[in-house]
This record gives structure tokens, sequence and C-alpha cells, in this order.
């Protein structure tokens, strides 16, 4: 604004004016002025002026998606997310605006906040881009992510213990006395990467080999499940445990080893990951790592929230993870 108050030969506050359309500024002076803006590709955050005027009450909630899988939005982990965070936001007297972004392009949801959508944005995991999201953070859009804490992190996350619930899930079935256990997930993701650091982890202190052919790329999408145990079964490896990176994932490998005359958990044990609402209803009910929701809104309001205050103390959280034991397993 100052550039443009120099160039113009005006006062600052006549250019904030200007662009703002006040009728105290004349049409000559206020059409130099948008020209100005514009050649500079300049734009009122109209979200930091409402939050000056404490009038904008918007918290931008993106989900990324996958442009290959396109993974849908009525996957029950985002509803459970979205409900968490709605809830936590209606709390304190704020509206929610719901967008998706391609995943490969994180760094596009500064265009909700620049534009002046919204005051700030929850973005519902990191997936592959930590490095826009890094770019985010250093151009001082208030985001806080869903995802794993990483190494030279500039944003702030909210995330369960990854590594925890690997490791709980992966020690359970080690105790069923399971041997071969395999792991279904996508390990280019951080989450997953945490999740599969677990499962190593536990191999490792129960003095079990970990065996990469018991690894299977497994996506998120409806048919990655089926996927993952035609990959496995391809590889003629032996295996009588399988722990699943997602409730969707481990149910639907379950109905493809169903498919394959395998008895769920007589011949196979399962273990998922989330404890969403159906992975209790479903036959046989579904032992699950638990991702405290409730919890996960109130923090990434919270933490957003903080930012748009520009509280500088600010700090990633880790939340804690539980094994949930039921049929499927034993």
């Amino acid at each position: 604004m100052a550039d443009i108050a120099r160039l113009a030969g005006v006062s600052t506050s006549t250019v904030s004016r200007a662009l703002s359309g006040s009728p105290l500024v004349n049409d000559e002076t206020k059409t130099r002025i948008t020209e100005l803006a514009r050649s500079l590709n300049y734009s009122i955050n109209i979200g930091a002026q409402n939050l000056r005027l404490r009038q904008s009450r918007t918290v931008a909630v993106v989900i990324p998606y996958e442009a290959e899988t396109r993974q849908h939005l009525s996957d029950p982990f985002f509803l459970s997310m979205l409900g968490s965070v709605a809830d936590a936001l209606t709390d304190r007297g704020f509206d929610m605006l719901l967008s998706r972004v391609d995943a490969e392009q994180l760094d596009s949801i500064a265009q909700i906040y620049d534009t002046g959508r919204a005051s700030g944005i929850i973005l519902i995991g990191q997936w592959r881009h930590h490095d826009q999201l890094n770019q985010l953070a250093a151009r001082r859009v208030p985001v806080v992510v869903w995802g794993a804490q990483l190494p030279q992190q500039l944003y702030i996350t909210v995330g369960s213990d990854n590594v925890s619930g690997g490791f709980l899930a992966t020690e359970h079935l080690i105790r069923s006395g399971k041997r071969h256990i395999a792991f279904f997930g996508d390990i280019q993701l951080p989450e997953v990467a945490q999740r599969y650091e677990g499962y190593c982890k536990a191999l490792i202190q129960y003095g079990r080999p970990v065996v990469p052919q018991l690894q299977v790329q497994a996506s998120f999408a409806e048919n990655g499940g089926k996927e993952a145990v035609t990959e496995l079964c391809q590889r003629q490896i032996t295996f009588d445990a399988l722990f699943a990176c997602s409730d969707l994932l481990a149910m639907t490998s379950i109905n493809s080893l169903r498919e394959r005359h395998f008895r769920v958990p007589h011949d196979i044990a399962v273990v998922g990951y989330d404890d969403i609402e159906l992975a209790r209803y479903f036959h046989p009910p579904l032992s699950t790592v638990r991702q405290p929701m409730a919890q996960a809104g109130q923090a990434l309001v919270e933490a957003l929230l903080a930012i748009v205050d520009h509280d500088n103390n600010a700090q990633p959280r880790l939340l804690p993870t539980e094994l949930i034991v039921r049929k499927s397993s034993t």
C-alpha cells in the first residue's frame, strides 16, 4: 500500500479508501490507484481488515483430494473430522467455509485467505507437499494442518501420535501369536510413514524381522483394500495378520480376504486405524487404533485462532492414540 501511495503521489490512507470504494476519493484518483494496484498484483486482504474491525467470523476447512483417486468427502474419517471442527467453531461463534483443493497444489489454499473469504485455514492432511506448507507459513498465511510433525517444519500441526498408534496395533498382533504381519498403506504420506515406523519398531522390539514383501503400498481409495490384497497374494508370501492404515482400508481388505476364502480372524487377524463409527458395527467388529476426534477439532481451532491473534507461542500438538480391541483380531 505504501508503494502504491508513493507511485500515485497520495497518502496510504487515500489508497486504503480508494481500494475500499470510499466516496471520499474522486473517481480519477480512484481509477489511477486501482490501475496501479492491479499492475502490482495487489489485493485487499478483506479477512485481515475485517479481523481488525472484529467482523470476520469465518474459518476455511480445506480437504485435499488426489486427482487420480478423488477420495470422496463421504469417507467417514473426513465426516467425523468435519463434525468435530464444526462443533469447535460453533462453540466459539465462527462459521465454517468448506473447500477442496488438489493435493498436488496445497499452496493454492492461500487464495482463500488472500481474497478475504476466511480469516484462517484448517487443512485436513499435509499429503506430500511439506515444502508448499512451509512456504505458506513463511508468507504468514494463518494455517493449521492436521498431520504429522516433520523436521524443519515452519507451520503448525495438530495430529495423533502415529508412531505410537502403529506400535500399539503391531504389538497387539504379535502378542496374539501372529508371526507374519502385513502392512497396508501409502508410506509416501507423512502420517502413514509414521505408522509404518511404529510397525517396524514393534517388530524389532519383539525380535521379529521387518520383511519388505509384507509392506504393500495401498491408497485410501475405495478399491485400495482389494488391490492391496491382490498384490500381497500375488507375492505368494505367508501372512497371518494385517495392519491397515485406515478403517476403510481394513474393511475393504477383509471383504477381499473373504472372497479368497480366508477367515477373519481365524486365518488372518486384522487391525485398522481411526476408529470410525462403522468400525464397531462391521462384521466382525473391527479392532483399530482410535484417534481422539473430538479433541482433534478443539485443538485445531484453538491453534488456528492463536495464530490469527498473532500468538507467537503457538506450538504443534501431538494427541494420544488408543488401541481398541474387537473381534477382527481375537
